[in-house]
């Protein structure tokens, strides 16, 4: 495996991302944002995926979050892309169901190359901490789009905010980490192509 490298700079971004897709090759996760709640959410998304990667990132925060975190997704997404490749000897499919205290959400995922999201999550409250709860639907948006990749996402229900978010999170997590499960079978597909 290797490192993949991605860079955006924008007028109102810049963003660089370096993916280690197995978790082979840096040693941990570094992630400085400038946006505290997203920097918890990539770190755990990185630790219970096993996906690794240093981001860094500089945005019109002073405006809002919105271009950085969207930003963040289109960069990510891109080197996850290049990072799979042909998309050969991957389990392709990968679910997961997680709960955290009263909140309980659910991933489903299909690595092939057709980019679509499905959200679906209401959030009690519109900010968490500082953080615009909308923009969690952004994030995953702008991955799906750019990874190339199905994600169905939803919460089935949930009082706190935080926890909320940190399920999806770790369901997208573990979801991902299922996908990417290496496989004897080349491709797993009866087109021949992902």
């Amino acid at each position: 495996m290797s490192i993949v490298r991605k860079e955006r700079q924008t007028r109102e971004t810049n963003i660089s991302v370096t993916l280690d897709l197995y978790g082979e090759i840096l040693e941990k996760s570094k992630i400085t944002t400038g946006i505290g709640f997203l920097d918890h959410m990539l770190e755990l998304f990185s630790f219970h995926s096993g996906i690794l990667f240093e981001i860094s990132a500089e945005g019109d925060t002073e405006v809002d979050y919105h271009h950085t975190v969207e930003d963040i997704g289109i960069t990510l997404g891109q080197a996850m892309d290049s990072a799979l490749g042909d998309r050969k000897g991957i389990s392709r499919y990968g679910e997961a169901t997680i709960p955290l205290e009263e909140s309980l959400s659910q991933a489903v995922v299909d690595l092939a190359r057709r980019p679509y999201l499905y959200f679906k999550a209401k959030f009690p409250v519109e900010k968490i901490g500082n953080f615009d709860a909308e923009l969690i639907e952004e994030f995953f948006r702008a991955l799906c789009m750019n990874a190339l990749f199905t994600l169905h996402l939803r919460n089935f229900y949930g009082k706190n905010g935080h926890h909320i978010a940190e399920s999806l999170f770790k369901a997208f997590a573990y979801a991902m980490k299922r996908a990417l499960t290496q496989t004897e079978e080349e491709l797993i597909s009866t087109k021949g192509i992902l």
